[in-house]
């Protein structure tokens, strides 16, 4: 966030803020500055689950219920609330939005974008330039839903530029509206938008996120690569140049050879290292900065555009572990583009315990053995977090349990998953991972396995993730590997794995593929 505004979680899960309080942005119901932290008793109680601000500043922000909450500048009817008067305190918006739950929030310079958990989009604010998505240029003071080439669509993600506004839908198509000065809506052309468009240029090209800048934009595939267009002044692109651009150009990160960090031979041939390292996983920008940022799959983050005053042109490989340091250290003025969370050093959660506790043979009470090594748990770890252990280790009195039917990475990754909650594998080894999760029930291991695997598909290994996922029976994996097979078919019906293709997955795919026209010139 900006430098006027920051909050912060307190004890009991009270939020604080402080920094110059312009507009009463701090929600604190004066103008009163502080450098010292403040509690925000008007939103005791309630969990933030994502924000966004404004160049007033005004603030936008969503609860873990769903709610949304305004407050601070509002001379354009930013906030929402029917008024241009500036909001000292937050206030609860209802408008429109009483039975939705918000998922999503983000705003523009003095406009604001909330997104539901249904895939509908809402706005209100300035309109000067059809940001709002009105069909008009009138100011619009109560949240909205934008309709036109939105109405029947399901939006995935949202973003604002300065003057315009973003939509990712589920099929992975783009629609834009607002401000096009700088061609930064991609439609080819320089003039303005006041309702949804479909970016035509990025046709057969599945977009997963979309970044904007202040008249920059940046998109993100479902294959990791990058897109950008808009204003280039300096160089926020990444094309190795300064001239605007109205169309998506792909972005290219330099391949750095000291870059990876695997062992020699590289452990993954499948998926080779190389792939890893370039494959972006993440983009970032912000509305008030000419910066860009991305991270790959390999951890390396880059960033391009202004930086501390310089004008980097093509994409820097930097010593970040993630972006928002790219923003923290190199953006002007220093901001942060997503909500951060940070938990004090001093004070470790139930969660932070566990984490620390796997795989250590000081505190175990059980080993696995698998491949030849052990896993070191905890039997009442295990009991309480999977069905599968509750049974089987119920009348078990041994200290060890040796595993042969999964691999080493696989099984250490599953009991680790029962401790983090989360997975750290590679996409090819989380289909092993997949089958285990099937074996043992686990639901939510399942899902966390087959995002992994989207994360890593490419038209070489498309049809082997297409047949684990039927053999997993992962409907949503199998439709995601399907649609990615049909995106990209050319390509993917001449590798190996389409010739070595099972029969009844061949005959399947080939039916399927015909139904939605695959086929037809």
């Amino acid at each position: 966030m900006e430098e006027e505004l920051s909050l912060s979680y307190g004890e009991s899960g009270k939020i604080f803020v402080l920094g110059t309080n312009c507009s009463g942005c701090l929600g604190l119901g004066d103008v009163q500055s502080t450098i010292e932290p403040r509690r925000l008793d008007s939103l005791n109680g309630k969990k933030i689950a994502c924000l966004s601000y404004g160049s007033g500043p005004h603030i936008v922000l969503a609860t873990t219920e769903g709610e949304v909450f305004t407050w601070g500048h509002n001379a354009y009817s930013q906030l929402g609330n029917g008024t241009t008067n500036h909001g000292l305190v937050p206030c609860h918006i209802s408008t429109n939005l009483s039975n939705k739950q918000v998922t999503e929030v983000a705003c523009g310079s003095y406009h604001s974008l909330v997104l539901t958990s249904d895939g509908e989009v809402f706005a209100w604010g300035y309109n000067n330039s059809g940001q709002v998505g009105s069909g008009s240029t009138a100011n619009q003071p109560i949240p909205r839903r934008v309709m036109g080439c939105l109405q029947n669509k399901v939006v995935v993600n949202i973003a604002c530029g300065q003057m315009c506004s973003m939509a990712v839908v589920n099929t992975g198509e783009v629609y834009v509206w607002g401000y096009n000065g700088n061609g930064q809506l991609g439609l080819g052309s320089s003039g303005n938008q006041p309702t949804p468009c479909r970016i035509a240029a990025l046709q057969g090209i599945r977009v997963q996120r979309v970044a904007c800048g202040y008249a920059h934009t940046l998109v993100l595939t479902d294959e990791g690569q990058v897109y950008a267009w808009g204003a280039n002044s300096y160089g926020q692109l990444g094309i190795g140049n300064k001239s605007n651009q109205s169309y998506p150009a792909p972005v290219f990160m330099e391949k750095d050879s000291s870059c990876c960090r695997q062992p020699s031979p590289c452990p993954t041939p499948d998926f080779p290292c190389a792939a890893r390292c370039s494959r972006i996983i993440e983009i970032a920008a912000c509305h008030s900065a000419h910066t860009s940022a991305a991270k790959t799959q390999g951890g390396h983050v880059y960033m391009w555009g202004q930086c501390r005053g310089q004008s980097v042109i093509l994409p820097h490989l930097t010593h970040f572990s993630c972006t928002d340091d790219v923003f923290a250290c190199f953006a002007t003025p220093a901001v942060s583009w997503r909500l951060l969370s940070v938990e004090p050093d001093d004070h470790l959660t139930v969660a932070e315990s566990l984490k620390r506790e796997f795989d250590n043979p000081n505190t175990a009470d059980l080993k696995f053995l698998v491949d030849g090594k052990y896993i070191y748990a905890h039997k009442v770890l295990l009991r309480i977090r999977c069905e599968h252990f509750r049974s089987s280790l119920e009348d078990n009195q041994d200290d060890i349990v040796e595993m042969s039917e999964f691999s080493y990475p696989v099984y250490r990754a599953f009991l680790e998953y029962l401790y983090t909650d989360s997975i750290s594998l590679p996409p090819e080894e989380a289909v092993g991972l997949l089958d285990l999760a099937t074996f043992y029930r686990e639901n939510r291991l399942k899902k966390l396995c087959q995002q992994t695997i989207k994360q890593g598909i490419c038209e070489e290994n498309a049809i082997a993730l297409l047949s684990a996922a039927v053999k997993y029976d992962a409907q949503d994996l199998e439709e995601f590997c399907f649609r990615f097979c049909i995106n990209h078919l050319t390509v993917v019906t001449q590798t190996s794995g389409f010739a070595e293709m099972d029969h009844d997955l061949l005959k399947n795919f080939i039916s399927k593929a015909s139904r939605v026209g695959a086929f037809k010139n």
